[in-house]
């Protein structure tokens, strides 16, 4: 074993660490002396250039569509496009009717993915008719399908090349990054502005969401084609056509499997959304029953839209997996004779009339609401309580501090305390990211809601990380709760809403209980993940050393599974500042309440767009300076 390093006076040399508290102290003493020297009075935005240039562009819009060739020949074809393929999608599906698209759905299953996944199918099928939500599961549907089609179409391309050709990867990267961290109410805006309200805008809406998810899936898969693989055809004499269609995309099938199922889940949440520029389904139920706070009939909806998500995922996934295995030629014949009689079976049915209203009709919507009434009776003193003590003691506070920070002080303080605890690439990103902020005129705006995001992100982390810890130690616990994970993570963001303002009424802090809600189900399966990874050479090491249960949590799991806790951070950032805007609702305000009225108000369509435009960079400042703390700091040792 080599000695340690010392100086020439042959003391051991100190390591970074000491002088990085000493630079740490100094710079939050002088951040602290800036502040009480040039704070400010938080005045309230104003009209901002980027509002006002975003108003003009819609007066442009209003004035030029019924004559300009961008919309005569390009926008106006597309709506129609999107249109015929709404229709198209929506004749197929109601003309095999209640019992033909039962069998078809369960027949997929079925062929695809093998009889369990069919019988789920077919129960998740019927239970929309259950619940006496049919028609509206049914829209729900054929948005989803029309706009994972488009996905599927723009982006399985799009990934080819991006994976083929190394300058359109760089330039679809950072492109990528802001069509995942805008807010998804940020989309509504502009869409309606193009495409007016309804169907089309709502599927092209939700295509501009969910294809950076296939796009980068797409990629993922070409790239990790073995290039022993690829060699070997291009000896043979492969042409790059061939290269493609009979290599890599026959190798990538699994993961192009994946990227259809990840568009299919976010188009899912996405199309939810769209209720609130009329587009059909059951987002139109959650927006009803939040406008009248109706737990029950938002938890009913919310349930169908679960069952939805959970069977197509299924199918997709059971899918994948299937393709990837070996069958003999048998089982191919035997295969195909199913595929046959499924379709048989499909043709046969869709000619039977069934009304799904004749089936046993069951509702939650009673049982919830009275857990809901008796919670507010008896837990009234509590909920006060807790929403009045954080919100006193920890968000207005925080809330003050950031508002009346000057905003060049707060860029010049993320540049150094960024520089020093993620390097300086990440600290110049998140610096121009706080100055963008800035330019957007929303800084008081933008200020609130960052302390609104703090606060959720922290609770969301001692819960997320406290839950997923115990997880991974307790594998009971860890099969009882991943059901419910799984729920949780399906269930549109609105029905997070309903529980929160039945407990808490319209506020701040309901947006924070709701943001914890929805973003804490991702971080514990990082986190759970993270701690499992743990070589169990370390951990069985650890514990022959007589490391306790305790000792062994904090010396050994927690530091070693650091990239998993910082990518939990960074999912947690990412799904807090999601239901920010959707917090607007209901009394969050700040940016929130900008982007909801926004493609609401005619005359507030600048000033929300800029907002989404603030969150876009909010969300880049935090996920900058997590994740570059975790890649300054290099691999454990």
């Amino acid at each position: 074993m080599l000695p340690p390093a010392t100086d020439a006076a042959g003391a051991p040399r100190r390591r970074g660490a000491g002088g990085r508290r000493t630079a740490a102290a100094v710079l939050i003493v002088l951040t602290a002396a800036a502040y009480l020297l040039f704070r400010t009075d938080g005045a309230a935005d104003g009209n901002g250039a980027a509002a006002r240039f975003f108003d003009g562009v819609r007066d442009w819009v209003d004035a030029n569509r019924d004559t300009s060739p961008f919309f005569l020949y390009g926008v106006n074809y597309v709506r129609l496009g999107v249109r015929l393929l709404v229709d198209v999608v929506q004749a197929a599906l109601y003309g095999l009717g209640f019992a033909g698209l039962v069998t078809a759905v369960s027949a997929i299953g079925l062929v695809l993915a093998g009889w369990r996944t069919g019988l789920l199918a077919l129960l998740g099928f019927l239970s929309f008719g259950v619940l006496g939500l049919w028609d509206e599961s049914v829209d729900t549907l054929v948005l989803t399908l029309s706009a994972v089609l488009l996905s599927v179409l723009i982006g399985v391309p799009l990934g080819v090349l991006a994976a083929r050709v190394r300058w359109v990867g760089a330039t679809l990267r950072p492109v990528l990054d802001v069509m995942q961290i805008m807010p998804t109410f940020a989309y509504l805006a502009p869409m309606t502005l193009l495409f007016l309200i309804g169907e089309p805008a709502a599927v092209i809406a939700t295509m501009i969401y969910a294809v950076p998810a296939t796009i980068r899936i797409t990629a993922l898969g070409i790239s990790e084609v073995p290039a022993t693989a690829v060699e070997a055809a291009t000896a043979l004499g492969s042409t790059r056509w061939q290269l493609l269609t009979k290599v890599r995309l026959p190798m990538a099938r699994t993961t192009l499997v994946l990227a259809v199922n990840q568009t299919i889940m976010l188009a899912l949440s996405m199309v939810v959304i769209t209720a609130l520029i009329d587009a059909p389904g059951l987002g139109q139920n959650i927006v009803n029953a939040l406008q009248r706070v109706n737990v029950g009939a938002a938890f009913d909806a919310g349930v169908a839209i679960v069952i939805l998500a959970v069977v197509l995922d299924r199918i997709t996934t059971n899918a994948a997996r299937q393709a990837g295995a070996h069958r003999t030629r048998r089982q191919r014949q035997w295969r195909w004779a199913g595929a046959g009689a499924a379709l048989v079976a499909v043709v046969a049915t869709s000619f039977i009339a069934i009304d799904p209203g004749n089936l046993p009709q069951w509702s939650a919507a009673g049982p919830v609401n009275e857990v809901v009434g008796w919670i507010e009776l008896h837990w009234y003193d509590v909920t006060e309580g807790l929403k009045n003590g954080i919100s006193a003691g920890v968000l207005d506070p925080l809330e003050t501090l950031l508002v009346t920070t000057p905003w060049w002080l707060f860029v010049l303080a993320v540049a150094a305390f960024g520089t020093l605890v993620s390097g300086w690439r990440a600290a110049l990103i998140a610096a121009l990211a706080a100055a963008g902020i800035a330019g957007l005129g929303l800084w008081q705006h933008s200020m609130q809601t960052l302390a609104t995001v703090l606060v959720a992100i922290a609770l969301t982390l001692v819960v997320g990380v406290a839950v997923g810890v115990f997880c991974a130690r307790h594998d009971r616990l860890a099969t009882a709760i991943r059901p419910v994970l799984d729920a949780a993570q399906t269930m549109p963001s609105f029905v997070y809403l309903l529980p929160a303002v039945a407990l808490f009424g319209a506020s701040r802090f309901t947006a924070i209980v709701a943001a914890v809600i929805f973003a804490v189900p991702p971080v514990v399966r990082l986190v759970e993940r993270g701690v499992r990874d743990v070589p169990a050479t370390v951990v069985e090491a650890a514990v022959s050393a007589g490391s306790t249960p305790r000792q062994l949590l904090w010396k050994v799991q927690l530091p070693m599974a650091r990239g998993g806790l910082l990518l939990a951070a960074n999912q947690g950032i990412v799904m807090v500042l999601a239901m920010v805007v959707v917090g607007g609702l209901v009394g969050a305000g700040a940016l929130g309440y900008d982007v909801v009225a926004g493609f609401s108000q005619r005359e507030l369509f600048g000033q929300g767009l800029a907002a989404g435009l603030a969150i876009v960079l909010l969300g880049i400042l935090l996920d900058r300076l997590t994740q570059g703390f975790h890649n300054s700091k290099g691999p454990r040792r």
